[in-house]
């Protein structure tokens, strides 16, 4: 097939439809760093095993997914953090 200009313009304008504008709004912002937060406490309770930070990671990380109303994370995140909650409980 013979690429145009016309092929080109058309190929151009169905990608940029197809891509949400990138600028974030400042509460977008703030949950993507309160995130970042999160997943850093996920990591070290992996090192650790210490429930109080997987806690604090699964709910950081679910106000991050719930900012940007990912429900399929939300679900994921909840799941989390209850069975941490219980198993932070049950260590007491």
């Amino acid at each position: 097939m013979k690429k145009t200009i016309l092929n080109k313009y058309w190929r151009g304008t169905i990608l940029k439809a197809m891509v949400r504008d990138k600028r974030l709004s400042p509460i977008e912002r703030l949950g993507t760093r309160i995130g970042y937060m999160g997943v850093g406490f996920l990591i070290a309770g992996q090192w650790t095993l210490s429930p109080p930070m997987y806690v604090i990671g699964f709910s950081c990380v679910l106000i991050q997914v719930s900012i940007r109303r990912q429900w399929n994370l939300v679900a994921l995140q909840l799941n989390g953090l209850i069975a941490w909650t219980i198993h932070f409980i049950n260590s007491l």
